[in-house]
């Protein structure tokens, strides 16, 4: 009798609709597989009042000064890491398993004697390279002990941009032949031979996509918004996500809406703007890319990967609306030039950053890690259902 292969994937919600494109890559490249998913939501000890307890004692000043919520506090104990771990262990012990797979560094979903795979965009100690990010923003240590045992327990550690695998092989002494860039997909509902008018990069529509305004870097924007309409007056600004108090000419804030209505005001913009202070990857930018937009954003974290300087976007410094609106009005003064960078953004984007490409280059590693041959898997897709990029 021939067994099953089995494979569990550990996720933790949503993750910003990744987890369900993951899911999706699992199905179509192990399609012998059964697939077990086990969301940690439901191992962690939301009724425990000693998980409240232990949060309070680690963080308690943090709680109180309104820096972390008390949810927020909970999940980041060593008490529930542990916690949640016996509980997934319990779970993962009912099968053998041919390897595990979770996404996110908030959980040790390693099962003893299973490969386990983990793809990640971020790090905690990564943090520490942004400028709204400082020491005291860490977790308790015994908690940064607890994130090093994931990557110690991993078998391959997937990250979706430079700067993480960098802080994995610096930061966290991971080998360097553990970790592996694959970068990241995106949803955004554009196709790869799409083109866009000429008249739309004359118009000056500015394009802010984001929910958190301070953290995002919304009010340099506005400074330098200010800036750009003296040399503009007939620019534009609009701002998706969040409502904030803006009096200024041409400003529309459209606030929280939809996630399928977002894609006309990508479609409306001349170009993409989010000065970003703190962002783990930054799936909104891919999704400007696969409009065909133009971006000028900060020089942080993983946005270096896909905005490349002077090819289809501009880099600046964290709250320097100085130099925000400069690029945002010599971008706005040559339309040929804003279209030349939203073409290559367009097509960096369907080259590097699609569910399909990232499910290939995730599963070529798991199979080389686990010895797979060519019947071990489907025949490569042409698009992850449900996922398109």
């Amino acid at each position: 009798m021939i067994t099953k292969r089995r494979i569990a994937f550990i996720r933790w919600g949503s993750f910003s609709h990744i987890n369900d494109c993951v899911q999706e890559i699992l199905e179509r490249h192990f399609v012998d597989a059964q697939i077990d998913v086990i969301d940690i939501n439901e191992l962690i000890p939301k009724s425990n009042p000693l998980s409240y307890l232990h949060a309070l004692r680690s963080y308690g000043h943090d709680v109180a000064r309104r820096r972390k919520t008390l949810s927020e506090a909970r999940e980041r104990t060593p008490f529930v890491f542990q916690t949640v771990r016996r509980r997934l262990l319990e779970r993962l012990n009912r099968h053998p398993y041919d390897f595990t797979f979770q996404t996110q560094s908030m959980f040790d979903g390693s099962k003893p004697g299973t490969p386990h795979f983990v793809y990640t965009d971020c790090t905690y100690l990564a943090n520490l390279h942004f400028p709204d990010f400082s020491h005291r923003d860490l977790p308790i240590e015994a908690w940064m002990q607890c994130e090093r045992s994931i990557y110690e327990h991993a078998t391959k550690v997937f990250a979706m941009s430079h700067n993480i695998a960098d802080s994995l092989i610096s930061d966290y002494a991971c080998p360097a032949d553990k970790v592996a860039l694959v970068y990241c997909g995106a949803n955004a509902q554009t196709s790869k031979d799409e083109r866009f008018g000429t008249e739309r990069y004359a118009k000056k529509r500015i394009l802010f996509v984001g929910i958190d305004w301070r953290r995002k870097g919304g009010p340099a924007l506005v400074e330098a918004y200010k800036k750009v309409l003296k040399a503009h007056p007939d620019a534009s600004l609009t701002v998706v996500g969040c409502s904030p108090r803006i009096n200024l000419p041409n400003c529309n804030v459209v606030g929280m809406i939809p996630l399928p209505e977002v894609k006309k005001y990508f479609e409306n913009a001349t170009l993409f703007c989010l000065p970003t202070l703190l962002e783990p990857f930054g799936v909104v930018f891919l999704e400007a890319m696969a409009h065909g937009l133009p971006i000028v954003a900060t020089r942080l974290g993983a946005i270096p990967d896909f905005v490349i300087e002077g090819q289809n976007g501009h880099l600046v410094e964290p709250n320097n609306s100085e130099q925000i609106a400069d690029r945002i009005s010599a971008l706005l003064s040559e339309p040929a030039q804003i279209e030349r960078y939203g073409d290559f953004g367009h097509s960096l984007y369907w080259r590097r950053y699609t569910w399909e490409q990232t499910g290939v280059r995730i599963c070529d590693h798991i199979e080389a890690a686990l010895g797979y041959q060519g019947d071990a898997t489907a025949s490569r897709p042409h698009e992850v259902a449900g996922c398109k990029a």
